[in-house]
């Protein structure tokens, strides 16, 4: 590597071991100001940036008492809310395995399993406050795929949220394609007093990442009655 151009820009030399795309990547994450910022704030990912931002615009922190990060590989969102809500409980959970955070418990396992939010939730020990997903799907390349892919995750994240929610609290998604679809929107308002869509200063101009916002849970809601019944 070597640092070149204006303003000290970081340059990646070509090396026979890498294509041309993936110098392209190292380059840009060489360069990203949050990518930097992170390394210096003790954060395990830029991403760490959407969630403060996030918090910023929506207080989503202020007051939790009991967070569920779903998709917490690296760590970064735990981190955030570790830091912002100390006196929390935080339980994460992934796929992928994660380094210790103090004050945060981590499963490692498939949120897609049926036993999956039973352990969530007895790791809680109370309905969450605030339910974060930054979850998406394994891309395979194929845009549409990967999107419908991502939109299941969210669902599946909405319909948990929905259910083990305390009244009043939020749910926290990360969408693509300019947002969540109008099913999924619709079912959201029906739950939630308010529902918006954002894209944090942190999330990449060229990315189709979105997160929708949804706050002020309503409750569990009775089934619908028949009348003559």
């Amino acid at each position: 590597m070597s640092r070149g151009g204006s303003g000290g820009r970081t340059r990646v030399k070509t090396s026979r071991g890498r294509t041309a795309q993936s110098n392209r990547w190292l380059e840009r994450q060489l360069n990203d100001p949050y990518v930097k910022r992170a390394h210096a704030e003790g954060y395990r990912s830029r991403s760490a940036y959407k969630l403060i931002e996030l918090d910023e615009r929506f207080g989503l922190l202020k007051g939790a008492r009991a967070i569920l990060d779903l998709g917490v590989a690296p760590g970064g969102w735990a981190q955030v809310v570790r830091k912002q809500a100390p006196k929390a409980r935080i339980v994460g959970i992934d796929l992928l395995p994660v380094d210790p955070i103090e004050g945060v418990d981590l499963l490692q396992m498939d949120f897609m399993l049926d036993a999956a939010p039973d352990f969530l939730m007895d790791a809680l020990g109370m309905a969450p406050d605030l339910v974060l997903s930054d979850m998406a799907a394994n891309t395979t390349g194929h845009t549409p795929t990967d999107a419908l892919r991502t939109m299941g995750l969210v669902e599946a994240a909405t319909e948990f949220a929905v259910q083990v929610l305390r009244p009043g609290g939020a749910f926290v998604a990360k969408v693509f394609a300019g947002g969540a679809d109008s099913t999924l929107v619709a079912e959201l308002k029906r739950n939630f007093t308010h529902v918006k869509h954002a894209k944090p200063p942190a999330s990449r101009k060229d990315s189709s990442e979105w997160y929708v916002i949804a706050q002020g849970f309503k409750g569990h809601h009775e089934p619908d009655r028949d009348p003559s019944a």
